[in-house]
């Protein structure tokens, strides 16, 4: 090779010669520089070579002669050499170097070193490559001798053996064909350290790029796989470790991967759970394709993770691919779909009960959902599609936070306030309340409590501070203002001498949670821009994946709750032109979001804008008089909202909407009766009066009083809104517009509120058909219960009503959350639980949800507990919170539901019979159901106060008939079994009584002096039978036959499995060979089979009483037989109904009913009047004709038909009389009392 491109001699390469400045070669060999040709130096370079290989390391001279020789070989021209055989033999020569001159290194240089070092590591590496087939079998030799045989002392390097197989794999994995079975071996070695050394070697060789050991050895593959199992928890957590690497490079390998890291998703310890989501979405940020949606799954089960690391880099995880894949759009639309779940997921969080979750949500939000570092116009872009694109869940989760942001925001705003104001006693009471509830918002509310109190004792002494925090939260703050606040405040209270500073974070996390980082006016404006090109058709709707008419309506929507948090914002003619546009458009529910932010924001149109008020005044007349009920109950506020002369413009609407109701034209009257009941409420000084004539002559006599239509005959129990009559939606909203009227009235002068409730009540005691006349269908009848049963419940949140409702008429009400349609049970129990726990209603209507452990279903069971559970801790919480409150203790205090509890259960209607075990049982049940989440704990010896309640009652009478000794009996049996469970669950309960409990006159009489009741109600033997549980031979609803009859509450039946719907009213023989089932057993088969709707399935199994079997000794259908089809393991998913549309429908059957005898006899549902014998008589072959119902008849319907607003009261001593003999054990509820 020529050389002469390169003009420095290999000498001035070099720099060391010897003392006369020239290099000494061995004898016989030539000047070796660049001026030679390649293979002369080849030639010469061998002569060297041997040379050195004959020296040892004694030859002193030799060493030293040759020393600048050695330096000289080290240049950078020959370890750099184009040619690899002069490397190669240069390579020989330095290591025969190495051994010469050892221990000494000739060469000092650290960075010849190191190119000597690669040399040498370079010549290896060849000479392996090439004699791999010779020396393979050395290598298994030496591995077989340290890793099976445990010889360590065969060589040096025995101790680097798991590092030198890597290297010899990266060099060629040939030459560990015989090694790898012996790592095999040692994966199943007994030392878990060991265990964790081959792991972490494997995960190296399995995980590298170009390595396919996986698939050439499939075995150790499987072995190492194995090892995601370990007993040895760092193995597990170095197996998911190696996970992510091999997702990256081997994205073949994720199928075999996924199941082992499914199961370390639920590994017991929380580093290895932690680890796997770190696995999954590192690989994910890498390439979205690296991972399947089964791994995204695993991450998305654990954002609920018991422990909150786990869950906040789940939550993490999921934020950053969301922003990556969906926001910034990095891998198309095909990988923000794949993603298009993570934003409602994370939002669903946000109803977890942890305020670490809360507070991570908004973080999430704010900084990855719609950041808040964007432009206005690019952040509100954002906002809005993210809105359309959200489900309803998320959503609401979305709204829940802006309102819990501003409700923060209010506290803060009186805790500053407090400021202002003199200090005193009261001030300094109220500012610590304020304090604490502040803190609740913060993370670690304990350590929040102290830090919050400092931050308050720093703004009382800093004025600027409080200046800063005062514009913060101000509603015409701009992000940006809201920005440099925060950043003020926060250098306010930094501290330079304490880098890691708890309270100034604590700080932070407050003001990040206060302050308007995403909306204010220019944000609203923006939002508003968005709209009307939606409407216009210009925006990039479809490009965002939704409709033009998903982003109005869901617009609309965003704007309406904006306005409930920043209604300041919204203050600018723009936006209300564009709100008026809204207003004129097709779409209901836009132009009803469009009245309410008027309604919300439009104080000041009427002095600052009256172009908009001008315009804005007929659209709202016109819309509560002809728009939907829900345009006009807003319309109507919207008007009392924003306009001084409201009087006025409410008069126009009233007086031709009162005037022209036409019961004739029923779909008509719905708007109408909406618009009017609101007039009423808002303006009852000057309203009321009028409208005593129209609910006279007009709403009870013309409209409630008489059915029209008759009623489609489908035997559905519910049927949706849409389906339902005109003629009963009209009722529905009079029965409204009653309650409206009162309420704004709020006294009852002139007893139109007894009235009232005496309609209601009857409306209860005749299911829903007033009139009696049977027109009107069983979905309609059910519309009208819980109308009439919400209405009451209405009526009780005002104090002058409440006072005159009778415990009769509670009752009656009460059993609606029993009634035998789910969706009339649902409702009012959600009705229920909203007002108690707005601690609207009084306390005696918690104790209703007692009677839910008689649902069949275990859905309403459960949510009835989550109900107690949420109001119990309301309001154990508000007594803490608020001082004064102990003075109301009566009303608030949990524990004070008891005597109304136990009072209610005795006048249960199933309830007949004060020494029948089962209903004891059905007692207790209920009873325990209330008690076991009052008794979770013993919160200032509350068990024994219980204990004391229970036992006063029964030094009292029922103050409802307190002559009646076996109503009485019912109450003290009832405070037994209430005593009995008591004592059985607690040993705390026989402590001393704080203090002696009062009971509510209202449904107990005073005790009397000298009075003593140590009776004991029911025998030790029921009581031991009550305790243990034995089998009981019907349902938890009551035995089949016996008299459940119910006002407002119709008995639940239980039907066969082969029934496709549910409530559904089928003829079937009773089998005899099933035997006695315990109540566990039948309340199961009642939840897990076909439904009751397509939302919330039930099985409900009927029985069919056969002549001359006892109603004690029926016997439940042995669920076994039920089809096995509809049955849902999924615990609180949704179940599937096998036929659609077959919900809640009494079907008809071809079975005869048995000839040898009338069926049972048949009992009159709860609270019904008993017909006459003569009346039982008359209709007796008719009925059996027809299929049995619910194993029995069907009590007839008396003919009478009631007139005015007193129906449904008169008396028949004659009847009843009769009805006495007929059904002793049934109570005839007296609506007069």
């Amino acid at each position: 090779m020529d050389f002469t491109a390169q003009p420095k001699p290999a000498t001035a390469l070099c720099g060391v010669v010897s003392a006369d400045g020239k290099i000494a070669y061995p004898p016989g060999v030539k000047e070796i520089t660049d001026k030679i040709t390649t293979d002369e130096m080849i030639k010469r370079l061998k002569m060297v070579v041997k040379t050195f290989m004959d020296m040892d390391q004694d030859s002193e001279d030799e060493k030293q002669q040759y020393l600048p020789l050695a330096l000289h070989l080290a240049s950078e021209f020959f370890l750099r050499n184009p040619n690899k055989d002069v490397r190669l033999l240069v390579a020989c020569c330095l290591a025969d170097i190495f051994r010469i001159y050892a221990p000494e290194a000739p060469y000092t240089s650290h960075d010849k070193l190191k190119n000597l070092n690669k040399q040498s590591f370079d010549l290896a590496k060849v000479l392996l490559k090439r004699t791999v087939q010779t020396i393979e079998a050395c290598i298994a030799n030496f591995f077989n001798q340290v890793l099976v045989l445990g010889r360590s002392s065969v060589s040096d390097l025995s101790e680097h053996v798991f590092d030198l197989i890597q290297e010899l794999f990266a060099i060629d994995p040939h030459l560990l064909l015989s090694v790898m079975p012996q790592l095999e071996f040692k994966l199943k070695s007994n030392d878990g350290e060991e265990r964790l050394a081959v792991v972490r070697l494997l995960a190296k060789l399995f995980g590298s790029k170009d390595s396919d050991l996986a698939t050439q050895n499939r075995p150790l593959w499987q072995c190492f796989l194995g090892r995601f199992n370990d007993i040895h928890v760092p193995v597990r957590l170095e197996s998911v470790k190696f996970a992510s690497h091999c997702l990256m490079n081997h994205p073949d390998l994720a199928k075999d991967l996924t199941e082992y890291l499914k199961v370390r998703s639920h590994d017991p310890e929380e580093a290895i759970r932690h680890d796997v989501i770190v696995t999954i979405i590192t690989a994910a940020k890498r390439d979205l394709a690296l991972v399947n949606d089964q791994l995204l799954g695993f991450v998305r089960e654990r954002t609920l993770d018991k422990r909150w690391r786990v869950r906040k880099e789940a939550m993490m995880g999921l934020a950053q691919l969301y922003k990556k894949y969906c926001l910034h759009g990095e891998a198309g639309k095909e990988a923000a779909e794949k993603v298009s779940w993570i934003k409602d997921k994370l939002l669903h969080i946000y109803y977890q009960n942890s305020i670490d979750d809360k507070l991570l949500v908004e973080k999430i939000f704010a900084q990855y959902l719609v950041p808040h570092n964007l432009e206005t116009e690019e952040r509100m872009k954002c906002l809005y599609y993210l809105y359309a694109s959200l489900d309803p869940n998320a959503v609401k989760a979305l709204n829940e936070m802006w309102k819990c942001q501003n409700m923060l925001r209010s506290h803060v705003r009186e805790l500053l306030d407090l400021h202002k104001q003199p200090t005193s006693e009261a001030n300094c009471s109220a500012m610590f309340g304020k304090l604490m509830t502040i803190a609740k918002n913060l993370p670690d509310p304990g350590k929040a409590q102290d830090f919050v109190k400092k931050f308050n004792q720093v703004l009382g002494d800093d004025e600027k501070l409080r200046s800063q925090l005062e514009l913060l939260i101000s509603p015409t703050c701009s992000c940006k203002q809201a920005d440099i606040c925060v950043r003020e405040i926060a250098r306010k209270l930094a501290n330079p001498k304490q880098p890691t500073n708890p309270f100034l974070e604590m700080v932070k996390f407050l003001l990040e949670r206060i302050a308007p980082v995403h909306i204010d006016s220019e944000a609203i404006s923006a939002l508003v821009k968005l709209m009307n090109k939606s409407i216009e058709g210009t925006a990039d709707d479809e490009e965002e994946g939704v409709s033009p008419d998903t982003a109005i309506r869901s617009g609309l929507e965003l704007l309406k709750v904006l306005s409930f948090t920043h209604p300041t914002s919204f203050h600018s003619a723009e936006t209300y032109e564009s709100l008026l546009q809204c207003l004129r458009m097709e779409d209901d529910k836009v132009a009803e979001a469009a009245i309410q932010i008027f309604r919300n924001t439009g104080h000041k149109i009427e002095t600052d804008l009256p172009q908009i008020r001008s315009t804005l005044i007929p659209i709202l007349h016109q819309k509560a008089k002809r728009g939907t009920p829900h345009q006009a109950k807003q319309a109507v506020h919207c008007i009392h909202a924003i306009f001084t002369n409201k009087e006025v413009q409410l008069a126009q609407i009233f007086e031709p909407l009162s005037r022209s109701l036409n019961a004739d034209v029923p779909e008509q009257l719905i708007t109408p009766l909406v618009s009017l009941g609101h007039i009423s409420m808002l303006a009852p000084d000057q309203f009321a009066s009028p409208m005593k004539s129209v609910v006279a002559n007009f709403i009870v006599k013309d409209l409630l009083m008489n059915d029209r239509s008759t009623g489609e005959k489908n035997g559905k129990l519910w049927s949706p809104d849409e389906e339902v009559s005109p003629e009963v939606l009209a009722k529905v909203q009079a029965i409204k517009l009653l309650v409206r009227w009162l309420l704004g009235m709020k006294n009852n002068q002139s007893k139109s509120a007894n009235s009232t409730l005496r309609l209601l009540s009857a409306m209860l005691v005749s299911e829903g058909d007033l009139t009696e006349q049977k027109r009107i269908s069983k979905s309609d009848m059910s519309r009208l219960r819980l109308a009439a049963g919400s209405a009451i419940m209405k009526l009780a949140q005002e104090p002058c009503y409440h006072e005159i409702i009778t415990p009769e008429q509670f009752q009656l009400c009460a059993l609606v959350i029993n009634d035998e349609c789910y969706q009339v049970r649902q409702i009012f129990a959600q009705k229920l639980h909203k007002a108690l726990v707005k601690l609207l209603l009084p306390l005696e209507y918690m104790a209703i949800f007692a009677l839910c452990a008689k649902d069949p279903v275990k859905e309403r069971r459960a949510h009835a507990r989550q109900c107690l559970l949420k109001n119990i801790s309301i309001r154990r919480e508000y007594i803490k919170q608020n001082p004064m409150a102990t003075e109301k203790l009566l009303s608030l205090l949990p524990e004070y539901v008891v005597p109304y509890m136990i009072h209610l259960l005795a006048h249960d209607p199933d309830f007949t019979r004060s020494q029948d075990v089962d209903q004891l049982r059905d007692i207790k049940e209920c009873l325990w159901f209330m008690l076991e989440v009052l008794m979770t704990k013993n919160e200032n010896n509350s068990h024994a106060f219980m204990k004391k309640m229970a036992e006063n009652i029964k030094l009292t009478r029922d103050a409802q008939s307190p002559d009646e000794s076996k109503t009485n009996e019912k109450l003290y049996t009832v405070c037994d079994v209430a005593l009995c469970v008591i004592n059985s669950k607690s040993a705390l309960c026989n402590a001393d009584s704080p203090k002696d409990p009062v009971l509510p006159m209202k449904f107990f009489t005073q005790p009397e002096k000298d009075f003593c009741n140590d009776k004991s109600y029911i025998s030790e033997e029921t009581r031991v039978l009550l305790l243990t549980g034995k089998p009981k031979p019907a349902g938890v609803l009551g035995a089949v036959n016996k008299p459940l009859s119910a006002t407002g509450r119709k008995p639940y039946v239980r039907s066969t499995g082969t029934e496709t719907g549910s409530n559904i009213n089928v003829n079937s023989e009773l089998n005899p060979s099933t035997g006695n089932r315990s109540r566990e057993q039948s309340s199961e088969a009642a939840e897990t089979g076909v439904s009751e709707n397509e939302e919330n399935p039930v099985r409900i199994i009927s029985v069919t009483p056969v002549k001359n079997i006892d109603p004690v000794k029926n016997k439940e259908i042995n669920s076994d037989q039920a089809t096995q089809g509809n049955i849902s393991s999924d615990r609180g998913k949704k179940r599937t109904v096998t036929a659609a549309g077959a919900e809640n429908i009494q079907q008809k059957t071809d079975e005869k009913v048995d000839e040898s005898g009338p069926p049972a006899a048949s009992k009159p549902r709860r609270g019904r009047r008993p017909k006459s014998e003569s009346q039982g008589n008359a209709t007796k072959n008719d009925d059996l004709n027809k299929p049995i119902n619910k194993g029995r008849k069907r009590a007839a319907v008396g003919q009478e038909s009631p007139g005015g607003l007193e129906a449904g009261n008169a008396k028949a001593p004659k009847l009843q009389d009769l009805a006495k003999k007929a059904a002793p054990a049934e109570r005839q509820i007296d609506l007069q009392r």
